[in-house]
């Protein structure tokens, strides 16, 4: 767990009326938690976070042509791969068991690779693609057919903004050094990098 200062420290309250309302946005109104450390630093800068906002609600709603525990085997993959415990470890608290992943998946998504037993042989195809997108910026022609094979275009997609998506995401914990959440969980020993998921 790191323990170095914020480079952009969040928000803290008392917030502006216009901050105040744009922590609601992301938080949601029915929220009774503090707005997340990640939010109320993307609030220093409101036109970006009013920006921001449309596509990552997208990504977590029942919009989103993919289910959530596809959805949430990307994510943590992604953030694991970046290195970015904070948002793997929200993600795992929030999102985590509620979307079916089994404490095994998620600590295969932090130190594991494609061939983990935790994984089926579904699972490790959104492994690989997570991996030769990090690694590459590509998509193999054999990992594309086996993707295309159970995957509409139209949740290719996606699945491919998505985790772009949390690339961003990671790009601005790890960049502005996000202080972590109490509650958060962090990486299982031996902790990141993970084993890359696709095949040599």
């Amino acid at each position: 767990m790191s323990t170095e200062r914020p480079r952009i420290a969040p928000l803290s309250p008392p917030y502006s009326p216009e901050a105040s309302a744009e922590l609601e946005r992301w938080m949601g109104r029915a929220a009774t938690m503090e707005p997340l450390k990640l939010f109320r630093t993307l609030a220093r800068h409101l036109p970006l976070a009013e920006a921001m906002l449309p596509l990552g609600r997208y990504l977590l709603s029942r919009r989103l042509s993919v289910d959530a525990h596809d959805r949430e085997v990307v994510i943590e993959r992604v953030c694991a791969r970046c290195g970015s415990e904070y948002e793997w470890g929200v993600h795992a608290v929030v999102f985590g068991a509620a979307a079916g992943l089994s404490d095994a998946q998620l600590q295969a998504t932090a130190i594991g690779g494609c061939t983990d037993p935790a994984w089926n042989e579904r699972e490790r195809l959104l492994v690989r693609l997570v991996d030769e997108l990090h690694d590459t910026g590509h998509v193999s022609k054999e990992l594309w057919s086996g993707l295309a094979s159970l995957w509409s275009a139209e949740q290719l997609l996606d699945l491919l903004v998505l985790a772009g998506w949390y690339h961003v995401i990671c790009y601005v914990t790890n960049g502005a050094l996000v202080p972590h959440e109490d509650w958060q969980a962090h990486f299982p020993a031996p902790g990141p990098p993970p084993t890359p998921g696709h095949e040599p």
